[in-house]
């Protein structure tokens, strides 16, 4: 399954304070992990199943299978730098750009948030809390899209 052109432009034109406060919306009502809600806002204009990724991504929350480790809500903004970029098993000739796709929103998140694990992001263990999830929900899908716009020339 590639993701057409007119996807990406149609992603592109999003509001990115719209589709972030949805995100924090599915983490907040509904009792989606923070990679869940970053990675199911994105799922109607990917053309996947919003309960696909559900189930795919439910691993992720809480730092990775709740060990506070790489933030989830970075982990789901991976997933849709994926899931737009792959060619699929056919082709398998895209990891090389992807990766690229997951440093730049990897760059993005060190110059703002400054370590991509949980527990620093949210002060576990009484430090001082750099970001919380919902802020690091807002991050992942504002970086997203910022590079998705990029992608498509934009």
């Amino acid at each position: 399954m590639a993701i057409t052109p007119e996807q990406i432009q149609v992603i592109c034109s999003l509001d990115p304070a719209e589709l972030a406060a949805h995100a924090v919306d599915l983490r907040a009502s509904r009792g989606y992990n923070c990679a869940q809600g970053v990675a199911c806002a994105f799922a109607p204009y990917l053309g996947v199943d919003e309960t696909l990724l559900f189930q795919a991504t439910e691993a992720f929350g809480s730092g990775m299978g709740g060990t506070t480790e790489t933030c989830g809500a970075l982990t789901g903004a991976m997933v849709v730098l994926g899931l737009v970029n792959s060619a699929g098993p056919e082709t398998p000739t895209t990891k090389g750009a992807t990766y690229a796709l997951d440093r730049a929103l990897l760059t993005r998140w060190r110059d703002k948030n400054t370590t991509t694990i949980c527990r620093e992001l949210k002060g576990v263990g009484g430090g001082q809390v750099i970001r919380t999830c919902p802020g690091c929900i807002e991050d992942a899908v504002i970086f997203t899209l910022d590079i998705l716009k990029e992608l498509a020339g934009k």
